[in-house]
């Protein structure tokens, strides 16, 4: 049987859970503020600033990365494997389908004079995809389909699969944004892509890891065949 002293201090328990739960919440409205700033007013390395927030993030609510979506599966070769012949299939779709519709629809190419120079320089090569394992697929899952994601998410409410959709799909736009130089096809097809490594993330068993595995593999498909026969576009 509880005191009065005891059915005070409850209540004086759940009065400081719900004060908790507010800070909580404004804390992940300020962290996706700012993170959405940070992109769409290209400050910096966007990649790097949200790397930032979130170790930032992290440390003030005393978790780790587990808790962005890193999880470590029964079977790593299974999840490589899988994850690779998923890429591939999508590569081809992405280049038979998705960029082609986004070049008719738009009137443009997606801009990729950025790797004008890569064709046949294997140096240049060896340092993209080192950046490219690295700071893009990493870093940009970590940041976008983790961090960002993951704090759209617990802004929207419980955790149900609308809220989990509509957060994916604000993660992608803004990660299609991160990629303007691209141009509106280069946008769209990198947005698509975004909804694709969150998918991956949901659904496989490794969570965030395979999304990184999915965005690797997708560049360096991409930045091998502008190596060896320089860009490619839509198909059609």
């Amino acid at each position: 049987m509880r005191t009065g002293g005891g059915v005070a201090r409850s209540r004086a328990a759940e009065r400081a859970g719900r004060g908790n739960g507010a800070f909580w919440t404004v804390l992940t409205a300020v962290e996706v503020g700012l993170a959405v700033l940070v992109v769409l007013l290209d400050l910096l390395l966007p990649t790097l600033m949200l790397l930032v927030l979130t170790v930032v993030s992290l440390a003030v609510r005393r978790v780790g990365p587990g808790t962005l979506g890193f999880r470590r599966p029964p079977s790593w070769p299974t999840v490589v494997a899988t994850v690779a012949a998923v890429t591939v299939l999508w590569t081809g779709a992405q280049l038979a389908v998705v960029i082609p519709v986004l070049e008719h629809v738009t009137g443009q190419r997606q801009d990729l004079g950025t790797f004008d120079d890569l064709e046949g320089d294997a140096a240049t090569l060896a340092v993209l995809l080192v950046a490219s394992w690295t700071l893009a697929a990493l870093g940009e899952e970590t940041a976008f389909r983790g961090y960002l994601q993951v704090r759209i998410a617990a802004l929207l409410g419980p955790d149900r699969a609308g809220t989990v959709t509509i957060a994916a799909v604000a993660a992608a736009v803004l990660f299609g944004m991160l990629h303007l130089e691209q141009g509106p096809v280069g946008v769209g097809a990198t947005f698509a892509d975004a909804l694709l490594f969150s998918w991956l993330a949901r659904r496989s068993p490794a969570g965030l890891w395979a999304a990184v595995l999915a965005h690797g593999f997708n560049n360096t498909l991409g930045l091998t065949t502008f190596f060896l026969v320089g860009p490619v576009y839509g198909l059609w």
